[in-house]
């Protein structure tokens, strides 16, 4: 169990993350501005601060810039309403451990405080372009850094359908997870590069892995290469191989998206999905 400080405005989002978490034994502290906030920091430790986004006088955002100053490994979850690229651009720069978009469930909750909690860090991801159009991520070849982005990048196509949102979510995992095991063989110093671009009619994601690339043909362990009489081998070559269950993504990928392109090398993917303008 841990200590948890909670800094929002709001009494009745307070009452329900106090009710939640106490019931999971935690202990609760709460601050309703972010300056009791850094106040209470100051005077006893936490395991983990949730703050929200939107507050009076300080933002979450800004809240976490200075709690960074005196305290640089502080866990912090953000949650909030607007998913703005000031708010998951700020969030991703300020090293959060997760972000919960309002409205979320009180099962979500208790996971994110739970990882954040059993995580011996926060995956330390560098924003290199923030435009809303643009967002360019250095992602450390951690597998625990994937839902993070994902739920970040996840909140700028809100205005999407449920089910295109679903689509791009699921390829998106996919493709990274594959980068980063087996592109960066799970080298927390080796970083993939991850790259949003909303245009008017698509959406394109680039992601691009330190790896030496692969050939196709010789993918034996994915489902990509299975023939078509027998659609379940490549489980059987993984079995053998020690690995672990899966080896769907790229097939999954190209079914979920409309174009799927790799390199020459195959360590830098593109794919594409279409929307209405």
């Amino acid at each position: 169990m841990g200590k948890i400080l909670v800094v929002d405005d709001d009494p009745d989002m307070q009452k329900l993350i106090l009710t939640a978490l106490q019931a999971d034994g935690h202990a609760v502290v709460q601050a309703l501005d972010p300056a009791e906030g850094l106040a209470l920091l100051a005077s006893e430790p936490v395991d983990v601060v949730i703050t929200d986004f939107m507050m009076p006088k300080m933002n979450g955002v800004e809240f976490l810039e200075r709690l960074h100053l005196d305290h640089r490994d502080q866990k912090c979850i953000m949650i909030t309403g607007y998913g703005t690229t000031d708010a998951i651009v700020g969030a991703l720069r300020e090293q959060v451990c997760d972000f919960l978009p309002k409205p979320f469930t009180i099962a979500e909750l208790r996971g994110a405080v739970s990882s954040a909690l059993a995580a011996s860090s926060t995956p330390e991801i560098e924003v290199v372009s923030a435009r809303p159009e643009w967002i360019e991520l250095r992602v450390p070849c951690r597998l625990s850094a994937v839902p993070l982005v994902q739920r970040l990048l996840l909140q700028l196509k809100g205005d999407l359908p449920q089910g295109t949102r679903d689509s791009i979510a699921l390829a998106f995992r996919e493709m990274l997870n594959n980068a980063i095991e087996y592109g960066g063989k799970l080298d927390p110093k080796k970083f993939v590069t991850v790259s949003y671009l909303r245009l008017k009619r698509a959406i394109l994601y680039r992601i691009k892995d330190p790896g030496e690339g692969f050939i196709m043909e010789r993918l034996e362990h994915a489902a990509v290469t299975n023939p078509s009489d027998n659609l379940l081998r490549h489980t059987v070559i993984r079995e053998q191989r020690g690995l672990r269950g899966g080896g769907f993504g790229i097939l999954i990928t190209s079914q979920l998206v409309d174009e799927l392109v790799y390199n020459e090398k195959r360590n830098e993917v593109v794919f594409v999905k279409y929307i209405d303008e």
